[in-house]
Order: structure tokens, then sequence, then C-alpha cells
């Protein structure tokens, strides 16, 4: 019987050449993997089913992707640690389950490494190429911060050993994504009990702060230079122009990555910008679950770089709504970015103003937030300068939160810089 975890299931790609009415098409090494696990705990019954769950959602490489994260987790825990069959685990297990998540063994956490199996054989692929499992692979790996990989060497010791931590969002993605899988295999007939929906108390495992946006946003001063930074950049080699576009694009309307890349259904282009029978412009996506939505767009940004751009692309200074024109395009001409793209894009801006920050003797408290800067804190940053002069009904709109809860706890808290300041000179003794 195995003692350790190993990979089961593979890229996108190939998940779908898959034969799913039976374990055929599998690599030899995961049929042997399952094989050597005792009868008792229907190893392979349980890879069937999740293969089949993961099946109905292979209509997007990213929720794949997500999903097997969690659901390969949950069956090798099962087969290893419980011992039992993945399909009659109960409550308690479900709930041992969410312990072993949070505080996983040393030997089932390793480094960030995106390949499950190494292929063997020349640089083109062949039939006759195999494939081993990747020594380096774990169930579970530690994300080293942008901050400290700068900072540090990312292999050092130091690193190395950082303890793992499931982020909050990952806890409730376990809980949702488990829970999916065994309503699927429910209504598949495969049992008839959903373990993660019968555990009553997920606070434990829950925390419920709000969101530390404080942390994950510019101050108004790295802003500042951030946005002089990119136009500099622009000015001085055209190629630029776009990154400028991406940046400001993002701020003003508190966009996410998936807002300019796309999705399967929708690329946006710029007819998507449109403007009203009274003169606003608004900027229409299709968003997270494949939602409808338009997002209220500021007159600074159309006139001042919407334009800009599209006079650099020699197009007419705003566009029509008929305009098929893709939103973003390749230095080629070729339309569409990927989000790994526009993410090198922006760092470019973020590691330039760094250096202009500390070439112009800012001190190292000022700096360093921009060592952990990404491109979602755009979001983030425009939402915390706007909440103090937008309705926060306006705002939960154009951030389209389901919840205006969401919008009230994360920008209309009291702000740190007031709150500090409405304590700052108060006395303890009179």
């Amino acid at each position: 019987m195995p003692t350790s975890p190993a990979p089961l299931f593979e890229t996108y790609d190939r998940f779908l050449e898959l034969n799913f009415s039976q374990i055929s098409n599998e690599l030899p090494l995961v049929r042997d993997y399952l094989s050597r696990f005792p009868p008792e705990v229907h190893a392979a019954e349980g890879y069937s089913a999740v293969r089949g769950f993961l099946k109905s959602y292979s209509g997007n490489a990213t929720t794949y992707t997500s999903y097997r994260t969690h659901v390969e987790r949950l069956l090798l825990w099962a087969l290893l640690v419980a011992q039992k069959p993945l399909l009659e685990l109960r409550r308690r297990d479900a709930e041992a389950f969410m312990e072993f998540c949070l505080r996983p063994p040393a030997d089932w956490v390793g480094p960030m490494v995106k390949a499950r199996f190494v292929r063997v054989g020349g640089r083109k692929k062949l039939e006759s190429d195999h494939y081993d499992v990747n020594q380096a692979w774990r169930p579970f790996s530690v994300t080293v911060p942008k901050r400290n990989r700068l900072m540090t060497d990312a292999s050092s010791q130091d690193l190395a050993n950082r303890p793992y931590k499931m982020s909050q969002g990952s806890v409730a993605q376990v809980f949702a994504v488990c829970g999916s899988f065994f309503q699927h295999a429910i209504d598949e007939g495969l049992t008839e009990v959903n373990p993660f929906r019968a555990v009553k108390q997920k606070s434990i495992y829950k925390q419920r702060n709000t969101l530390d946006v404080a942390g994950r946003s510019l101050t108004p001063l790295q802003w500042n230079y951030v946005i002089d930074v990119a136009e500099q950049m622009a000015n001085e080699d055209e190629t630029h122009e776009r990154t400028l576009f991406i940046l400001t694009t993002l701020f003003s309307m508190y966009l996410r990555v998936s807002d300019l890349v796309g999705r399967d259904n929708w690329e946006p282009t710029m007819g998507d910008f449109r403007r009203d029978t009274a003169g606003n412009w608004w900027f229409h996506v299709v968003g997270k679950g494949n939602k409808a939505a338009k997002i209220s767009v500021r007159d600074d940004f159309i006139e001042n770089y919407l334009s800009r751009y599209r006079r650099h692309l020699g197009l007419p200074a705003l566009p029509s709504p008929h305009e098929s024109q893709p939103l973003l395009s390749t230095l080629k001409g070729r339309g569409g970015l990927s989000d790994r793209h526009l993410r090198l894009l922006l760092q470019q801006v973020f590691d330039r103003t760094l250096e202009r920050m500390v070439a112009e003797g800012w001190t190292d408290d000022e700096v360093d937030h921009l060592r952990s800067a990404s491109l979602h804190w755009l979001r983030h940053t425009s939402a915390t300068f706007d909440a103090p002069r937008r309705d926060m009904k306006d705002l939960q709109a154009d951030l389209r939160h389901n919840s205006l809860s969401t919008t009230q706890n994360t920008y209309y808290n009291s702000l740190d810089e007031q709150r500090a300041h409405s304590v700052k000179n108060l006395r303890i003794k009179d």
C-alpha cells in the first residue's frame, strides 16, 4: 500500500483526452498507484467519482485547476490517512479533513511547483514518450510573498522552511468544492450523504475578519509615483502606451484582470465603451459567473487616457458602440493578451517606481509596500481612494459586489489615518 501522496490528475488539456467510461487512458503510473491500495478502500471507484465531478466542470480550465486541487487532496487523504472509501466519508471525517488542511504534515507540503508529471523524451513530443511523477510535487505548497522573493533568495533555507498557512479564501473554497463534489455524487447515485454540508460550525475553521485593504493598497504618494512613472515610460517609448492604458483602465474602473483579458464566451472590445443619451460613459463587461454589468467611467479617463491610447493606435479619439477593435492586442496587432502578460507589464512599472523612489531618497517605510504590489492592488487602491467621495451603493455597483455589506465592511470602516488622527492628541492625564 502506498504511504505517500502522488498526483492523480493531469493538466486540463490532457484531462479532456481521457476515456471517461473506464480507467484506460490514464498514465500507467496513476493506474499503478491506485492498484496498490487495498480493495476495501475502493481507490479506483473514488478516483472515478472525482474524475466524473471534474468532468462536469471541464468547460473552464481555471475552474478545473482550482477544483482539482481540493478534491484530489480529499481523495488522497481518504486513501492514505483515513484509509476508508472516499464515498463513505461522514461529518466527523469532513471535520478531520479540515483540521488536516489547516495543519498538513511536512511531507505533504512543498515549494510552489506547477508540474505534476515530467515528460521523459526529446524536445518533440512523440507517442513513445513516457511520464514520471515530479518528485518535488506535494498536495500543499508554500507561497512565498513577493516582497520576500525580492529581498531574499527564494531558494534560501529560511524561505524553504516557511510554515504552511491556508488562506481564509482557501478554507471557504474547501467547503464549497468538497461540498459540491458530494452533491454531485448524490445526484449520480453514488452516495446519500454530503459530509461537508453536515458540518454545522464552519465558523470554527473560518475567521470572520474583514479584508485588510490597507495592506493591499498603495498610498496616495506611491500611486502618484506609479502613474507618473507609467506616463514617463510611455512618453519615452511608445510601446509603453499600452501599459499606461492597462494601468489606468484597471485603476479607474476597479477592474479585475479577467475584465481586460476576457473569458471563454466574451472578449472585450473598444465597442464596450458606450455613451448614453445623457453623455455619460459606461464600460460593459461580462464578469464573474458570466454576469453582464456596466461600470461608470470617469471623464478624466475618457479624455486623457482612452483617447490618448486610441490616437496611438491610429483610431478616432472616441469609440463607437459598434466597434469590434479588441480592447488590448499584442504589439504585432493580434487581439487579446494573457493575464500573465498583463501582470508582467505592470510589474515593470512597479519595479521602476521602486527604483525611482529609492533614488530620490524616500524612506524604506514609504517604498517597502511597493515590493508586494500586484495588479489586483489597483482595484483596492482606487476603491479606497474613492470611498470617501462616492455613495456606498454607487461604489458597490461599480465594484460588482453582490452584497452592500461587503462594500461597507471593506471600504467604509473607519479609515486608518482618520482613526489614528482621532486618538493622536488624546492625553492619558490632564
